[in-house]
């Protein structure tokens, strides 16, 4: 497993002084956000895909860093309803045409959600069986996404795309391992896994076990952590105030380690080489309650003492 980083979490640097800091923190890979819901500081897709030269400068800097790309990400919603839906699916194409150019095999998304029937503008996450509405929403809404995941698994093979990796995530059609399982058994061995444990913690899962179960369909990996706030008090785990309001949360975003210990993060790398899985180790800071520099600096030491030997 080699280690890297999402170079969002340096977005206010060039994309040559986020090499130098990936250098400086002994990291090997670089995963580089390409639009929709990245603000791609580091990516511009129209210059990048229409431009030879761009794309050696881009990767003239990464090696002079000893860097290599693990993926390209484009996660956005590519079911949202409407002309928001057909942009994203946009960014999305363009993001196959420029792994195609540069070589790469791996896309990060996410599956998106669509609205509940025709006439909604934006879209609906249905988590309960009841009322008995929902389930002909989730109908309605497994009946649009497979034709147009099929679409875009077609789009990204023509590329030469081998993986794509969907993060489960709320607010996503795709959040749990049925799910993913329900839609990659439609669409084919093209759709698999980028695990994210933060997103499995807040959301109740055990990320061991959802690694055991996805064996052979691991894409990908983002390292990042979740604290349950025992500030919730009365609250739930669902929580809608925004990440900035950390003091206040039922849980936050926070550096692997602060969340859960090294021991955790151990037995995690562990079960990801026992499930197979030798691919990149990205880390996607978003701590908000410590300097970006400082949250990136223990990670990649944690990383560096628990990576299985």
């Amino acid at each position: 497993m080699k280690l890297g980083m999402v170079t969002d979490s340096l977005a206010e640097l060039t994309l040559a002084e986020a090499a130098k800091v990936c250098r400086s923190l002994g990291l090997e890979q670089v995963e580089l956000g390409c639009g929709n819901w990245s603000p791609a500081p580091h990516v511009n897709l129209g210059a990048l895909t229409a431009d030879a030269g761009e794309r050696r400068h881009l990767m003239d800097t990464l090696a002079e860093n000893d860097l290599e790309i693990s993926a390209l990400n484009c996660s956005g919603n590519p079911l949202f309803p409407g002309e928001k839906g057909a942009r994203d699916r946009a960014v999305a194409e363009k993001t196959f045409t420029l792994a195609e150019q540069l070589g790469l095999k791996t896309v990060v998304m996410m599956s998106g959600l669509p609205g509940g029937c025709p006439e909604d503008r934006t879209p609906t996450w249905i988590v309960t069986s009841w009322p008995p509405e929902t389930l002909e929403i989730l109908k309605y809404q497994w009946q649009l996404a497979i034709p147009a995941w099929k679409e875009l698994a077609r789009k990204a093979n023509d590329h030469g795309i081998e993986r794509i990796a969907l993060e489960f995530h709320g607010w996503q059609l795709v959040y749990s391992t049925e799910t993913l399982l329900r839609l990659r058994g439609e669409v084919g061995d093209i759709l698999g896994v980028n695990l994210d444990p933060s997103h499995l913690f807040w959301m109740g899962a055990d990320p061991l076990a959802v690694a055991e179960a996805l064996k052979g369909c691991i894409y990908h990996v983002h390292i990042k952590d979740v604290r349950l706030e025992r500030a919730a008090g009365p609250n739930t785990l669902l929580d809608t105030k925004g990440v900035l309001e950390y003091a206040t949360r039922s849980w936050n975003f926070v550096t692997p380690g602060t969340g859960h210990d090294e021991s955790w993060w151990r037995s995690f790398l562990a079960k990801l080489r026992d499930c197979g899985y030798d691919g990149p180790l990205s880390i996607e800071q978003e701590d908000y309650t410590i300097p970006t520099r400082l949250a990136l600096e223990q990670a990649a030491a944690l990383l560096r003492r628990v990576l299985p030997a």
